[in-house]
């Protein structure tokens, strides 16, 4: 039988050409969209984890409801201890302390007058450190531009665009302007060993990287820090697990009444990225639905063209005895054979888009030249292993759906009326 319908399929053109052409189409669109749109979530994800959030973060309770502010007069205190007992109770985890701030920054002429300045946001993490998981999770190594990493205290990396606004160069000096954990005026210099691009706009646009030991000391905050970030030490985002790590923490802490106790929060609960992600979940499974609306809407008009003109086909076979349930069932299975072959097609040219995409990228940096989420400006496809079978569900139930709804016209037919048919 299989046979049969791969005979007539090869043989009758306009039987197959124009539905595996829908098929190849909606299967490779469904294939590139699902990569690119698991590449973008993947890369939110990473992005804010690595330079934002972390898989989960401890911050005090008061610091918690103003973390859009990094409000470092509520940072935690015993910051060791609590990181001790952190990596004591959750060794599945590699845990970092960051400071979170932001300041004027001064460049001094040879006089040591202001010869240019310039807001900073800055981020103080372990930089010198030899088991600090920073240089990988910011990508140090390949982010330099100019000079080098700080290497002694005193030393900080500045965005490479701010660098250039500010026209200071690797081994000038640079004075931070700012305030202390308590409210006081701190004004501290340092030097910039380097400059830097991280590919992020939010963060290029003026960014000061420095040693968490140098700005605890500078913003009076021995021990203390806004934030202590947690990942997953396969690098992997796992949500219900971080979900449960985050209220297993917090429960064993419910009884505590002071502002200034740790809490516990996950990527997902931060900056609003709960919503990103259901929204883009969302768009996804709509557009699978409207493709396999589209495509059957397609594959039944071409079904029913193509019943038309095998109409008198069905009636000689079934006036030579062949079952209708039989030949409703024929038509399926040639269906299926359509939509299998058109989405292993369709597949194979999505995935080889997809991986090209995956491998290049597409900048999008002047779109991000205002954002201020973390977002990487090269926006990459991400190959799974539901990219290989994702592209045969529009493609197998598109086919399944028209050839099962345009072949209904054959149990209308009646068999007392088939010489008649004939005869006309």
């Amino acid at each position: 039988m299989i046979r049969f319908l791969l005979k007539g399929l090869l043989r009758d053109r306009s039987r197959s050409l124009l539905p595996i052409v829908t098929v190849v189409l909606g299967s490779m669109l469904t294939v590139i969209g699902f990569s690119w749109l698991n590449g973008a979530i993947s890369t939110i994800v990473e992005s804010s984890a690595n330079f934002s959030a972390g898989h989960v973060k401890v911050m005090s309770r008061a610091y918690a409801r103003e973390a859009d502010q990094a409000p470092n007069d509520l940072a935690l205190e015993g910051v060791r201890e609590l990181v001790a007992e952190l990596e004591k109770n959750y060794p599945g985890l590699v845990w970092t302390p960051r400071i979170r701030f932001g300041g004027l920054l001064d460049i001094p002429d040879e006089k040591g007058e202001t010869r240019a300045q310039g807001p900073a946001a800055g981020l103080a993490v372990d930089l010198r450190s030899a088991k600090s998981p920073e240089r990988r999770l910011l990508n140090l190594d390949t982010a330099i531009v100019r000079g080098r990493l700080p290497g002694k205290p005193g030393e900080i990396l500045l965005s490479d665009g701010f660098a250039r606004r500010l026209g200071v160069e690797p081994g000038g000096t640079a004075t931070l302007i700012g305030a202390t954990m308590y409210g006081s005026l701190v004004v501290q210099n340092f030097t910039v060993s380097g400059t830097i691009r991280f590919g992020i706009t939010a963060m290029d646009r003026g960014a000061v990287l420095a040693d968490i030991g140098d700005i605890q000391g500078a913003l009076d905050m021995t021990d203390s820090a806004g934030e202590i970030l947690g990942f997953f030490r396969d690098s992997f985002y796992r949500s219900a697990e971080a979900a449960d790590l985050a209220a297993s923490f917090n429960s064993a802490r419910r009884e505590e009444t002071d502002e200034f106790a740790p809490e516990m929060v996950t990527l997902r609960s931060q900056g609003g990225l709960a919503q990103t992600l259901d929204f883009a979940t969302a768009i996804y499974s709509l557009m699978l639905v409207l493709f396999v609306l589209v495509m059957s809407i397609v594959l039944w008009n071409t079904g029913l063209m193509g019943s038309l003109r095998r109409y008198g086909e069905f009636g000689i076979r079934l006036a030579l005895g062949e079952d209708k349930g039989h030949l409703y069932r024929s038509l399926i299975a040639e269906g299926t054979i359509i939509g299998f072959l058109g989405s292993a097609v369709g597949t194979a040219l999505g995935l080889g888009v997809s991986y090209y995409l995956q491998t290049k990228g597409v900048n999008i940096g002047s779109m991000l030249k205002n954002a201020s989420m973390i977002i990487t400006d090269v926006l990459r496809a991400r190959v799974t292993p539901v990219s290989y079978v994702i592209g045969f569900v529009p493609g197998l139930l598109a086919t399944f759906l028209g050839k099962a709804i345009s072949g209904i016209g054959i149990y209308k037919r009646q068999t007392s009326q088939l010489a008649k048919e004939f005869e006309a």
